[in-house]
């Protein structure tokens, strides 16, 4: 049975991305109430998408949507940051370190300068200090399957967000490194464990490598034709037919079924030989790709909305 706090229920097979019926009943949750079918998807990479505009997290579970929650963002002047984060750090009792030790049951660390999801107050409108807080009961159910380097991503209306990620990320040491590695950089030993994720900029023709949060590799890549919006990745499976990526649905975008990221379109991106083995050695299900047209240096142009924090 689907689970919804409050007055509201339905059964779990009305549960299926872009339904006519999951919409009203999705706008129509009160503050406190969600929805969780996580028998949709038994098992398979999770990602998080949270709606500043109608203050709603959604969350997939290989590509599929299982649950959905009213939130509470960041107040005027204290706004949650757009985005797309890594989950950096967990702790079911956490108190804040920025105001007066206030609880933060269930805490899921977004950014090391103080954003995170937990539970929290619901009032119906944004009101906290940037965090997403959330009810109690989803906030201890999302924290049980989640894993840290999990992807969430940040929205504001229906944009899907561009990436921007922190100064260092290919400038400074990072971009000396790759110079003088011929362009591409592998340095696995510094996160030896933990979610992979893999950013794709078509701005700068180059692909990035985070583990745990933490920066590993870099290179140079080439890419047949244009890269013309972000699209998110999950991988679900590796066969003998190689690495099958399921494409997640971001605010914006939509389709029935899932959709899996064809050989036509893998081939269009060319990267070091070895650089590539490498890679694939490490990629196991629930690594995260994200692809966007957007420059990965900070002082690229473009609308910069996204924060992609790797350590303190």
């Amino acid at each position: 049975m689907i689970a919804v706090i409050g007055s509201r229920s339905m059964r779990a097979q009305e549960l299926s991305p872009l339904g006519s019926d999951l919409a009203s009943d999705i706008q129509a949750l009160k503050p406190g109430q969600f929805i969780w079918t996580p028998e949709i998807a038994p098992s398979g990479p999770v990602l998080a998408v949270i709606s500043l505009a109608v203050q709603r997290c959604y969350v997939y579970r290989n590509g599929v949507l299982i649950g959905v929650t009213t939130v509470s963002t960041g107040r005027p002047g204290r706004e949650t940051p757009t985005g797309v984060f890594t989950v950096l750090q967990k702790q079911v009792r956490h108190k804040s370190n920025l105001y007066d030790s206030a609880p933060m049951p269930y805490m899921e660390r977004l950014t090391w300068s103080g954003v995170a999801m937990h539970a929290g107050n619901l009032p119906g409108y944004p009101t906290s200090h940037g965090c997403i807080h959330m009810p109690m009961t989803f906030a201890k159910l999302l924290y049980g399957m989640t894993t840290r380097g999990m992807t969430v991503v940040i929205t504001d209306l229906d944009e899907v967000p561009r990436l921007a990620p922190t100064p260092d990320l290919l400038q400074g040491e990072a971009a000396t490194k790759a110079e003088d590695a011929g362009g591409a950089i592998w340095e696995p030993q510094k996160a030896v464990s933990g979610p992979v994720s893999l950013i794709l900029s078509g701005a700068d023709k180059r692909l990035v490598v985070l583990r745990n949060g933490v920066l590993i590799g870099s290179t140079p890549v080439s890419v047949s034709g244009p890269v013309v919006e972000t699209t998110a990745y999950s991988l679900s499976k590796v066969d003998e037919q190689g690495f099958h990526w399921m494409q997640l649905p971001l605010p914006g975008q939509s389709w029935a079924g899932s959709r899996e990221l064809p050989l036509t379109e893998r081939a269009r991106v060319k990267m070091p030989d070895a650089f590539r083995s490498a890679l694939d050695e490490i990629l196991t299900p629930g690594a995260t790709l994200v692809v966007t047209a957007d420059s990965l240096l900070a002082s690229g142009t473009g609308k910069s909305v996204t924060v992609i924090e790797a350590g303190p």
